[in-house]
């Protein structure tokens, strides 16, 4: 699961580092804020109330967060924010929701490259 997670960390912040920040590289926690998208979500994850109510608030966060980072272009800024929404997604689902929203979000964020990657699920 750890090293799940330092990929997606590593992938994330390859994506991000460019010459200049660009709001696309960040469009999967732009799209989580997205109605359809967190519906989708929460079906996929089989979520409860709660956690959806919970889950809202992190995407919700990290929306704003995002586009304030990426206004000011500060590249640093937008990595927190992306680590923030990953560890506040572990803490509020469980490790099998979580190993299947890492799928979701990878999904998103590579979905222009029509390639996602596979998770440790069997």
């Amino acid at each position: 699961m750890k090293k799940m997670l330092v990929l997606v960390l590593v992938l994330v912040a390859a994506a991000a580092h460019t010459f200049a920040l660009n709001p696309s590289d960040y469009k999967a926690f732009y799209k989580l804020n997205n109605k359809a998208a967190q519906t989708a979500l929460i079906g996929y994850i089989d979520a409860d109330q709660e956690q959806a109510a919970f889950l809202q608030h992190v995407f919700n966060v990290t929306e704003k967060e995002i586009k304030a980072a990426v206004n000011t272009e500060n590249e640093v800024a937008a990595e927190n924010v992306v680590n923030y929404n990953l560890r506040n997604t572990k803490c509020i689902l469980t490790e099998e929701q979580y190993k299947k929203y890492i799928v979701f979000v990878n999904v998103y964020l590579n979905d222009e490259n029509k390639f996602a990657l596979l998770s440790d699920n069997k």
